[in-house]
C-alpha cells in the first residue's frame, strides 16, 4: 500500500470509528445538554443521502431546542428503547437478539454471536457490565475497534493482519448490524416520540449503507 493510499485509507477509517462511537453515545444512555448543543451547532452534509436527511431531521428538532428538550429527550429514549411505562408493548430495545430470536426474548443465538466475535478479537466487556452484549452501542463500539486496530495495521506494514481485519468488519456487518439494524431503526420511526430520534434512525440506516459500500471497496483491496 502506498503512502497516498495509507493516508487515504487512514482518514476514512478514522472518520468511521468516530461516527461508530458517536451512535454507540446516542443509543447507549440519554444524551447530556452539552451533547445537545454540540448536535445543534454542528454543520451537517446536504445533499439527497440518508444520512443528510438524518442530519437535517436533527437539526430542524435541535433548532426550536429550550431548557426543556433534554427532559423530552431523555423521556423519549425511555419510552423508545426501554418501553419506559408500556406493559403489553415493545418498543425499539436495543438489543438484536430481541429483533433476531423467534420468542424475541433478550441473551439468544445473537448475544452468544456477537460475544463469541468480541472474544476472538480479544475483547471483553467489563466483569461488572450487566447489559447484554449484543446492545447496538457494544456492536458499534466493537466496529470502531477494529477499524481502529486496521489502521495500527497499516501504520505497521502489516498488510495481512489488515486484510484479516477488514474480512472481520464484513463478517461482522453481515451477521450481526445489518442483519437486524434495519428492523430496529423502522421501530424506532414508529414508537419514537419525537423527530430527534427519527433523525438518529435515518442518520444509522444511511451510515450503515455507505460502511457496506467502504467495506467491499476495502476488501477488494485487500485480496488484490
Amino acid at each position: 500500500m502506498d503512502e497516498a493510499m495509507k493516508q487515504d485509507v487512514r482518514e476514512s477509517s478514522e472518520a468511521r470509528a468516530t461516527f461508530y462511537r458517536f451512535l454507540a453515545s446516542v443509543y447507549f444512555t440519554e444524551l447530556t445538554v452539552e451533547q445537545i448543543e454540540t448536535l445543534a451547532t454542528q454543520e451537517f452534509p446536504q445533499d439527497d443521502s440518508e444520512i443528510a436527511q438524518g442530519y437535517a431531521t436533527i437539526k430542524e428538532y435541535l433548532r426550536h431546542r429550550d431548557a426543556g428538550t433534554r427532559q423530552e429527550l431523555a423521556v423519549d429514549y425511555a419510552h423508545t428503547f426501554l418501553s419506559a411505562g408500556m406493559y403489553d408493548t415493545v418498543m425499539a430495545p436495543p438489543y438484536e437478539s430481541v429483533f433476531t430470536s423467534e420468542q424475541h426474548l433478550l441473551m439468544q443465538e445473537a448475544r452468544d454471536g456477537a460475544v463469541a466475535f468480541y472474544r476472538a478479537e480479544g475483547i471483553d466487556l467489563p466483569a461488572d457490565n450487566t447489559t447484554p452484549e449484543d446492545h447496538v452501542s457494544f456492536e458499534m463500539q466493537f466496529m470502531a475497534r477494529l477499524i481502529d486496530r486496521a489502521v495500527e495495521a497499516i501504520d505497521e506494514g502489516d498488510d495481512a493482519e489488515f486484510a484479516r481485519l477488514v474480512g472481520v468488519q464484513d463478517r461482522f456487518l453481515a451477521e450481526h448490524l445489518e442483519n437486524w439494524i434495519p428492523t430496529f431503526t423502522q421501530a424506532i420511526d414508529e414508537h419514537a416520540r419525537t423527530d430527534f430520534y427519527r433523525g438518529v434512525a435515518s442518520l444509522t440506516r444511511g451510515f450503515l449503507a455507505l460502511d457496506r459500500e467502504v467495506v467491499d471497496d476495502l476488501a477488494a483491496y485487500a485480496r488484490e
